[in-house]
């Protein structure tokens, strides 16, 4: 009986051993899952990252198209403006000259219609110049009076010079002489009288203006 008992006991040990092996296996398995897992993690470590930085650059691209389109708006929009201002600019230039030429052709219709008594006047004494001589020069004092009248309207009065100082850019001395009652640098003679004062005169005075003994 002893030597029974001593070959059945090994066999619990032998199961244990045996256990033992496959814990061992158990253990390798625990390995193969954290492999798996290792792999998983990998995989989505990459398909993540992959995707999210594609998605990053994709929004990137829509955002400075956007901004371009903007700026090629903008432009355009400023180039119309252009335009529209150098229409606007050529049209004002264009009605300005027109009302200069048209304020033009009114003052000389003015002028020329205040010259048609003038014209009236001479046409008369053209009429009575054989019937009366006399009527010749009465028909020519009209005209001159009136021709007179017509420049003072105008704002050309005519001047009277005689015994003022001479001055430069109211006179031309065409002459110069002696004389005893006008003090020297005066002008005693109007040669050609003037019409209008200081920036409206129509033209100097021709004047003989006298010096001294």
């Amino acid at each position: 009986m002893s030597d029974t008992a001593g070959r059945t006991a090994p066999e619990p040990g032998g199961r244990g051993d045996g256990g033992q092996g496959a814990r061992g296996q158990g253990n390798g398995g625990q390995g193969a899952r954290g492999q798996g897992n290792g792999g998983r993690q990998g995989n989505g470590g990459q398909g993540n990252g992959g995707q999210g930085n594609g998605g990053r650059q994709g929004n990137g691209g829509q955002g400075n198209g956007g901004r371009v389109a903007d700026l090629e708006d903008r432009l355009a929009e400023a180039q119309d403006l252009r335009l529209r201002a150098v229409a606007d600019l050529d049209n004002l230039r264009k009605r300005c000259a027109s009302q200069v030429r048209s304020a033009a052709d009114e003052a000389r219709v003015q002028v020329a219609r205040q010259w048609l008594p003038v014209i009236d006047d001479l046409e008369r004494a053209l009429e009575h110049a054989e019937a009366d001589p006399a009527a010749i020069v009465e028909g020519i004092q009209a005209v001159r009076d009136e021709a007179l009248s017509v420049l003072v309207k105008l704002g050309f009065a005519r001047r009277d010079d005689t015994g003022v100082v001479f001055d430069p850019t109211r006179h031309h001395a065409v002459a110069s002489k002696a004389d005893p009652d006008a003090p020297p640098g005066t002008v005693v003679e109007v040669v050609q009288p003037a019409y209008g004062e200081g920036d409206h005169q129509l033209r100097p005075a021709q004047v003989v203006v006298a010096e001294a003994d």
